[in-house]
């Protein structure tokens, strides 16, 4: 056992106590309090990378609460792939942050003021990482109910009745997840007299067959839940895009990803080998195809990436249902690029709606002229995410759909099927929204919604700043010719989106573009890094498999 087992529980800790810190400080010291949020996350992304590697070199590394050893005591476990999944989701809330300290929700926003957002994010933060690390069943709903707390008041920031209407929405469905995820835990209880997940593997395989059965029904059930596959997805679509860029950016990332990890390990460690894999299938098909035809038909930004958001998490399911080796590392692979690629394309359409004030693509236009920055940072992870080659989209799908053809099953056939189809959707709606969004000439309603430009000299003699007089357009965005803005400033005008006010600029901020460039950049890492990083979720899912070096680990051989 490595010492660095000693670092478990810190990415759980470390956020919680800064939250903590933060709720005493309140609104004063801001700075100081951007400082902790960056400062907390970065040792959070440290610790994560020290435990990757100490979980790939040595093994899972454990560590018992207080000293207490299972079923008494709490348990938290970093294999590789726990500790991968903290060093993406620390990696990628760490961006978040610095986007939302640019876009001005801690800072000047009265209806989001620095002292709810930023506690509320740690805890999300220390929510995500404990289900990662969970050991037992009910430590992993703690996390759960951690994550979701946070995520109420996230939801929510800003007061608006679009936001509040979605958050009963996403109130609603998790509150009642959560009460079945604890229903589910206390059978598991009963039925084996412990939730420690180490322990149960041999438990269960004593259990009748059809006892067995109806708790991997019901805890997949609580999974699928959160991971908004079909057909339990029709909450998201209308819950996600209400919320401020940011929120929005990692819900879409890491609350859904939290569900299909949930669902890996309970599938790979307590449930191998079951007939359930089959529905687990017809699951993912029905999760691509639906979602990608829900995508297609959007005509708001942030919906599309929504439906394309449950499209994907077909693919994950595709893998954990095949069970085999090729089948778990490309799920795993998918998962880590996915978190990636639909955070920062939500970062994005926040950024959208900060330069032209919407995410409405029939009032979008002209946009790859008036910001070409805007542009790339759009098209990057469109094509990613539509898996064009050789990014590490199309190495996932082509991974999965390789497991699938070597299961050599009628329904894998299917699902490599579906998937190619879902495939050439996705890039379909995308090229859609940027030819609407981008391509094309800007619009009337973009141009009275986005920035107006005037120029910052004024006359000497009415004080009145004089674009009419040197010929300069006085109308919306798009009227103003290439090179023709050397002499002005961006005078920013309040638009809407969900009841709450935007602020548009004809510049985007650094620190938000600054964020969503290095996301753009980590997903492309993923292509660079792609042989490596194989190699990594191959080690991973043999151990997954395998199931003893997680077993030992907590409790002996």
């Amino acid at each position: 056992m490595s010492g660095v087992a000693s670092l478990v529980p810190l990415p759980v800790i470390l956020p919680l106590c800064a939250a903590g810190l933060k709720l005493a400080i309140g609104a004063r010291l801001e700075r100081v309090q951007r400082f902790i949020s960056a400062a907390v996350l970065l040792a959070v992304l440290i610790v994560s990378l020290l435990l990757l590697i100490a979980a790939d070199r040595h093994g899972p590394q454990v560590m018992f609460a207080g000293g207490w050893a299972p079923p008494v005591g709490i348990v938290l476990v970093a294999d590789r792939l726990s500790a991968l999944m903290l060093v993406i989701s620390s990696s990628v809330t760490l961006c978040v942050l610095v986007y939302s300290v640019g876009q001005g929700m801690a800072d000047n926003d009265d209806t989001t003021p620095l002292s709810v957002f930023h506690p509320s994010y740690l805890v999300l933060v220390a929510g995500v990482s404990d289900t990662f690390l969970a050991g037992d069943l009910f430590n992993l709903y703690v996390g759960f109910e951690l994550m979701l707390t946070a995520s109420y008041v996230l939801m929510t920031i800003g007061g608006t009745l679009a936001r509040i209407r979605a958050g009963a929405t996403y109130a609603i469905v998790s509150l009642l997840s959560s009460m079945l995820f604890l229903a589910a835990v206390a059978m598991v209880y009963a039925a084996t007299g412990t939730v420690t997940m180490a322990q149960l593997p041999a438990r269960l395989d004593a259990l009748p067959s059809s006892v067995a059965m109806v708790i991997q029904v019901a805890l997949l059930g609580v999974f699928a839940i959160k991971a908004a596959v079909f057909p339990l997805a029709a909450w998201l679509p209308d819950s996600y895009p209400t919320a401020p860029a940011p929120v929005t950016a990692v819900f879409a990332g890491l609350l859904t990803k939290v569900g299909v990890y949930a669902a890996l390990r309970t599938q790979t460690l307590l449930f191998p080998g079951t007939g359930i894999d089959t529905v687990l299938m017809v699951v993912a098909l029905l999760s691509l195809l639906v979602g990608i035809l829900g995508a297609v038909a959007q005509t708001d930004l942030k919906r599309l990436l929504s439906f394309t958001l449950v499209s994907h998490m077909g693919y994950m399911f595709f893998g954990i249902g095949l069970a085999s080796p090729d089948g778990i590392s490309g799920a795993v692979f998918y998962v880590a690029h996915h978190i990636t690629v639909q955070t920062t394309l939500f970062l994005v359409a926040g950024l959208v709606e900060r330069r032209s004030g919407t995410t409405d693509l029939q009032s979008l236009g002209g946009l790859v002229r008036l910001s070409p920055l805007l542009a790339v940072l759009f098209l990057v992870p469109a094509l990613n995410l539509a898996g064009i080659p050789p990014l590490s989209g199309f190495l996932g799908k082509f991974g999965l759909m390789r497991a699938g053809v070597d299961d050599g099953g009628v329904l894998a056939y299917v699902l490599v099927a579906g998937s190619t189809v879902t495939s050439l959707l996705t890039l379909y709606a995308l090229a859609k929204a940027w030819n609407l969004a981008f391509w094309r000439a800007a619009t009337p309603e973009m141009c009275a919604a986005g920035t107006v430009l005037e120029s910052t000299e004024e006359d000497a003699s009415d004080g009145v700043p004089d674009a009419a007089a040197r010929g300069t357009p006085t109308g919306g965005v798009g009227d103003w010719p290439a090179g023709g803005l050397g002499l002005l400033a961006p005078r920013r005008v309040t638009a809407t989106f969900g009841g709450q006010e935007i602020t548009t600029t004809s510049s985007l901020p650094v620190s938000m573009a600054g964020a969503t460039t290095a996301l753009v950049l980590f997903g492309l890492a993923f292509t660079v890094l792609a042989g490596p990083l194989f190699a990594l979720t191959d080690r991973a899912a043999g151990e997954l498999l395998a199931r003893t070096p997680y077993v030992e680990a907590v409790i002996g051989g």
